[in-house]
């Protein structure tokens, strides 16, 4: 008499090995752990998406490069030989005032793109990231750091292929482009806090423009106070742009006698920076 075989029972699932969750259970578990991002990684991320950002606002970049390649070419093969006898020793006076001007003028960007972020409603968004409120604002000024580096690297590169020759040499010009830069970001702080105040792009810019453009031509980047009415005179002498523009000249053209030049840019960037940085972060932190 034969039997059939009995059914061989379905396999019962494994049991987990012991310590290995289910990785959708390990997201989802409450009171999990979450590393928070420190200050210097979440500046350099804020950094990276303001420089992301160019992309849909190439004006920016743009203006970096056009300004200097503008400003040197026309006023150095226009004016150079009459105010300076040939345009290789126009170069020496234009090319330091260029960048200094340059760089002043495209500060306005960073505060005009905080601006945006104010309006937008993105700013409501990164605020309540948990991570330092200040990364942000820092994020910025290093994006704006690399742009004004751009922009140096433009001059000096443009004014190397027209026949300028710095007697201060590499180091002249390196200290020359860093003194500038630091003046540009600390004046970067004074539109952000513009900016966290009027919360429109376009506003700022316009405030902006309406100083820098008067400081940039009644500066002696591109003339010589002496050739000025002595009323112009007593503006130039104390305009922030003549004396930084003066240090850099000092620097790059290795001319001596500069310390004084070099030390009232260093004193006055310096201030600028402690007044209106703790300003920015103040009017940051009261945002919403």
């Amino acid at each position: 008499m034969s039997t059939s075989a009995a059914p061989t029972p379905a396999p019962t699932p494994a049991p987990e090995a012991a310590g290995e969750a289910d990785p959708i259970d390990a997201l989802l578990a409450e009171g999990r752990s979450r590393s928070r991002a420190g200050a210097f990684t979440a500046s350099l991320t804020f950094g990276m998406r303001a420089m992301l950002k160019i992309k849909h606002d190439p004006k920016q970049l743009v203006d970096s490069a056009a300004i200097p390649i503008l400003f040197t070419v026309l006023f150095t093969y226009l004016f150079g030989s009459a105010l300076s006898g040939s345009t290789s020793e126009y170069l020496k006076s234009l090319l330091p005032g260029v960048l200094t001007m340059s760089i002043a003028i495209v500060t306005m960007y960073g505060g005009a793109r905080l601006a945006q972020d104010v309006g937008s409603g993105a700013f409501d968004r990164f605020r309540s990231l948990p991570l330092w409120q200040g990364a942000f604002v820092l994020g910025g000024l290093l994006s704006d750091a690399a742009r004004y580096v751009f922009a140096s690297a433009i001059v000096v590169v443009l004014g190397l292929v027209m026949g300028y020759r710095p007697d201060g040499g590499a180091l002249g010009v390196l200290a020359a482009v860093a003194l500038v830069v630091a003046f540009g970001l600390a004046v970067s702080l004074l539109w952000s806090a513009l900016a966290l105040v009027i919360h429109d792009p376009a506003v700022v810019i316009s405030i902006a423009n309406a100083v820098l453009i008067p400081l940039s031509f009644a500066s002696n980047i591109f003339v010589q106070p002496s050739t000025m009415p002595g009323w112009l005179q007593a503006f130039v002498d104390v305009n922030p742009l003549s004396h930084v523009a003066s240090a850099a000249r000092h620097l790059m053209n290795d001319t001596g006698g500069g310390g004084g030049a070099i030390t009232w840019s260093l004193v006055a960037t310096l201030a600028i920076a402690l007044v209106c940085g703790p300003l920015t972060l103040r009017l940051y932190s009261k945002q919403g």
